[in-house]
């Protein structure tokens, strides 16, 4: 069984200025830091039409509950890589690297308007017998907030 993650992100600008953030170094390291990463590494080739994006940070684990530290530890590394086909559509793959599972999906924007919805939609899945739903929902609620993260940086970002 897996669990789902659509979450939306709403920016008020067109989607090729959203797109150009999203394929900015500097945006990247931002959104590390405000999702309280405490090593990161940014690495993007391509540009704004076709991109491969690739970060890796460390988290602590201080706000998972005590019934998934056995299995993230102190700390965990995350690894997510982003391919970017156009400026409108990624796929995306978010890992924990000797831990079993996985976040598959996509990104796509949309602009309306002149304001442009970000979509990210999620498949997680972890082979963990009998916890693995609860530990599911406990990443699909941490993501959330990391992408909750990553709209406000971006709101601040495209206000400048």
């Amino acid at each position: 069984m897996a669990t789902r993650l659509v979450h939306k992100m709403v920016y008020d600008a067109p989607a090729i200025e959203v797109a150009a953030m999203l394929s900015d170094p500097e945006f990247r390291q931002e959104v590390c830091r405000n999702q309280r990463a405490t090593s990161y590494s940014v690495e993007i080739e391509g540009n704004v039409d076709a991109k491969a994006v690739r970060i890796e940070m460390a988290q602590p684990t201080d706000k998972v509950p005590s019934f998934a530290k056995k299995f993230v530890g102190e700390t965990t590394t995350i690894v997510q890589t982003e391919t970017w086909a156009s400026p409108l559509k990624a796929e995306i793959n978010v890992g924990i690297p000797g831990k079993p599972g996985e976040m598959r999906g996509t990104a796509v924007l949309v602009e309306a308007d002149g304001v442009t919805t970000e979509t990210v939609d999620l498949e997680i899945k972890v082979k963990i017998p009998l916890v693995a739903g609860k530990i599911e929902e406990l990443l699909a609620k941490l993501l959330g907030s990391a992408l909750r993260a990553e709209e406000r940086t971006g709101k601040a970002w495209l206000a400048r």
